[in-house]
């Protein structure tokens, strides 16, 4: 049978068609290889190492068309070959089109302004052109469009806002970002000048008469002062320097003599640590257990990590691979989904014999789950240990705290100057007081009482009483609940007052206002620490004065220097309100009751499964996880050594004629009498004397009463009550419509006319 003409056609095109077919990729591979190749020719062209005809006519074409942009021709085909060569190779290129077109746009920018200001004087510009000067014909075009467009001066001018939204594209980013990048260096500049130039008297600065570097030396150290990095002897612990005269125009402050403060020697005052290990063998049949136990419920994971710490030790656990069956009905491989590991917890527990067992799924920063498993034996994490690691000692706050080691055995410390605030709860027994007493240790052995003052707040009369006598202290251990209003109120308005001294000095906090006091002759402001240690009983009798006073505070005064330590064992959602909370991002949570009680004071579940003794979570203000921590232990031994070293380094000061350590460096009185004055102002009503006569009239008293007679609120009213009862006017309620009897009135006969007018009148 002949062939049709279409077959007879096909068969003449497929045998003039190519000898060699390429795949697409194979095309781009081979594509990018040549311009690799064409790119290192040019440059070694360029740098005059590859001499040949047709290499120099190729520099005289570039020269002729780019002029000096020629030198970043090759650049430009090598990164273009490359890619190609990726993209043939099967490799995702992400390149965005937004900065493909901010390069050529800094490509034609820049040649255009070359060729307007950058050939050599005397040249037209298209003999430049011509010679390869300049930028070639390519900037003689973008010149000559221009300058015909919007002329010579107007040109540049393009070019140069061309050259800069080509930057923005390439680096994308916003034109606002590069205003804020200038303000922040010229402000940068602006501080150095200022350091290097010293106020002389009261009038404008002048140069200084002094090298540079013992004038940085002097205003830097008031800020920082970091103990040295080595655990310093007792020999080597220079003195503190104590506070100056106070300024004639700041609010009238008592301050004693100077006082050469020495902070004491830790291995004096602390006990060392001891470090308890599991055996080989042990580690080896838990991880054998752990990996049996989630085999058989069809588990795939290998233990790959092993962390131990001082009450836990933590396996990591990598997940492994099921295959089954596609929709397309192929065999595939797919990775253990991470709650499949987390939902046999239990049962890994009963496999292990544990009390308790946690999974952190993930561990924050590596691929793996970390499955915690309680010790045998718990060993104490003593303060020693923590303090003298590299980890404390490389911060230089004074307000650093050693909370102790995590479930790696690595240090845990934080700085109380940023948190700013810091939330502890938990049940009865499971560390709270310890970790208090561990806190206030540590900032008794880095500072002195010039540079921190303490406010300790004991409902409970047990705990804190301790300290009494330490100098550190504002006043005496306060225990009386009544009293602890009319404190915390002394605490708002001490920061309202430095917040005033900060804005006549214009600084923004007490770091500023330290670092330039000693120039100006004034006293650095002490840091203050408030610590409470049952915010519940707080909570029972007065909620709304304490939760409004202790949201200020923590809301405002970070800047001034004071912070807040509050510690609950019942974190309701009535002692640990939302608005206390919201203020309190950094939280230590140690083992409660039920899981509720976890959700309210760190918003996860976690901390009804902890130890105890010690064992906690903490939530730092600047990391979304949750941390597993060994709490820092201290003994009574070592805080009795610790409180006794600072009451007699006070007695020998009073004994050396140095007028011993002032009751307050803040205020003109001491704080305790203070309070004691301002409660006995409290005292009393205005109305007082007009509700006495209501009820002498009505021969019958209420809350209710007062509230229609006096046109006043029920909170003014139920006050009014109260003092009537304390003066012994009414008796205790009576009846269901709480009534009080009258005890001390007129008699009807003796009763005068102005009475009955009040009474008929309303008044």
């Amino acid at each position: 049978m002949p062939r049709s003409k279409s077959s007879r056609s096909r068969k003449r095109t497929a045998a003039r068609g190519p000898l060699i077919r390429l795949s697409g990729a194979a095309r781009l591979q081979l594509g990018g290889a040549t311009l690799l190749m064409l790119s290192l020719v040019t440059l070694l062209s360029l740098l005059s190492l590859s001499h040949g005809r047709l290499t120099a006519a190729w520099l005289s074409l570039l020269a002729q068309a780019f002029g000096w942009g020629r030198l970043v021709i090759p650049f430009g085909l090598g990164i273009a070959g490359i890619l190609l060569f990726m993209a043939g190779a099967g490799h995702t290129v992400a390149l965005p089109w937004r900065r493909v077109i901010g390069l050529a746009l800094l490509f034609l920018s820049t040649e255009g302004l070359i060729h307007s200001i950058g050939y050599a004087p005397g040249i037209e510009s298209l003999d430049a052109a011509r010679r390869g000067v300049g930028a070639g014909f390519l900037g003689y075009g973008i010149q000559q469009l221009l300058w015909l467009a919007v002329g010579d001066l107007g040109g540049v001018l393009v070019l140069v806002v061309a050259l800069v939204g080509a930057v923005l594209l390439v680096i994308d980013r916003r034109p606002t970002d590069l205003v804020a990048l200038a303000v922040r260096a010229w402000s940068g500049a602006t501080a150095w000048y200022r350091l290097r130039r010293v106020p002389v008297g009261g009038g404008l600065p002048a140069p200084v008469r002094e090298p540079a570097g013992p004038v940085l030396e002097r205003l830097s150290e008031p800020v920082l002062r970091p103990r040295p990095a080595p655990p310093p002897s007792p020999a080597e612990r220079a003195p503190a320097v104590s506070g100056p005269e106070s300024r004639a125009d700041a609010q009238p402050r008592a301050i004693g003599a100077a006082h050469e403060w020495r902070l004491p020697a830790i291995e004096e005052i602390l006990e060392p640590g001891t470090e308890q290990e599991l055996s080989e063998a042990e580690i080896r049949t838990k991880v054998r257990i752990i990996e049996e136990t989630l085999q058989s419920f069809g588990v795939p994971a290998r233990v790959v990590e092993v962390n131990q710490g001082p009450a836990v030790t933590q396996f990591g656990v990598e997940p492994g691979y099921i295959e089954r069956r596609d929709q397309n009905g192929r065999l595939r491989r797919f990775k253990v989904k991470v709650s499949k590991i987390e939902s046999l917890a239990n049962d890994l527990a009963l496999a292990l014999a544990a009390t308790s067992l946690r999974i952190e799924a993930p561990v924050p920063g590596r691929p793996m789950l970390g499955i915690e498993i309680p010790n045998a034996r718990m060993a104490n994490v003593t303060l020693r240990s923590v303090m003298e690691s590299e980890t404390f000692r490389r911060i230089s706050s004074r307000l650093r705290l050693a909370l102790g080691l995590d479930v790696s055995g690595q240090p845990v410390v934080a700085d109380l100057a940023t948190m700013p605030h810091l939330l502890i709860a938990g049940a009865t027994g499971s560390g709270k007081s310890v970790c208090i007493n561990a806190i206030i240790a540590c900032l008794l052995c880095d500072n002195t009482p010039d540079d921190l003052r303490l406010i300790l707040i004991d409902p409970k009369r047990v705990e804190l009483t301790g300290f009494n006598g330490v100098p550190h202290l504002l006043t005496p251990v306060v225990v009386d609940i009544d009293r602890v209003v009319g404190t915390l109120k002394w605490v708002t308005r001490e920061m309202d007052r430095r917040y005033g001294i900060f804005a006549q000095v214009g600084v923004r906090n007490i770091e500023g206002y330290n670092a330039s006091a000693p120039n100006r002759g004034d006293p650095p402001f002490p840091y203050i620490v408030v610590i409470i240690d049952e915010l519940a009983d707080l909570m029972m009798v007065a909620p709304d004065e304490v939760e409004r006073s202790i949201c200020r505070i923590a809301q405002m005064a970070r800047a001034t220097g004071i912070h807040l330590v509050i510690a609950t064992q019942r974190p309701s959602v009535d002692v640990v309100t939302g608005l206390i909370k919201a203020n309190f991002p950094a939280r230590i949570s140690f083992a409660v009751s039920t899981q509720v009680d976890s959700r309210v004071i760190l918003d996860a579940p976690g901390a009804e499964q902890l130890l105890g003794r010690g064992d906690m979570l903490f939530m730092p203000p600047d990391a979304a996880k949750l941390t597993r921590v060994q709490g820092s232990y201290v003994s009574e031994a070592e805080l009795s050594r610790l409180v006794n070293y600072w009451k007699g380094l006070n007695s020998s000061l009073a004994a050396g004629n140095l007028q011993g350590a002032p009751d307050s460096i803040l205020v003109q009185k001491p704080l305790w009498q203070e309070i004691a004055e301002e409660e006995d102002e409290d005292d009393g009503d205005p109305l007082l004397d007009e509700a006495i006569a209501v009820v002498r009239a009505q021969n019958r008293a209420s809350v209710s009463l007062l509230q229609r007679k006096l046109r006043i609120g029920y909170a003014r009213a139920a006050r009014l009550m109260d003092l009537l009862e304390e003066q012994g006017i009414v008796g205790p309620p009576e009846g269901p419509n709480h009534s009080r009897p009258v005890l001390a009135f007129e008699d009807e006969e003796e009763a005068t006319e102005e009475e009955y007018d009040y009474e008929e009148n309303g008044q």
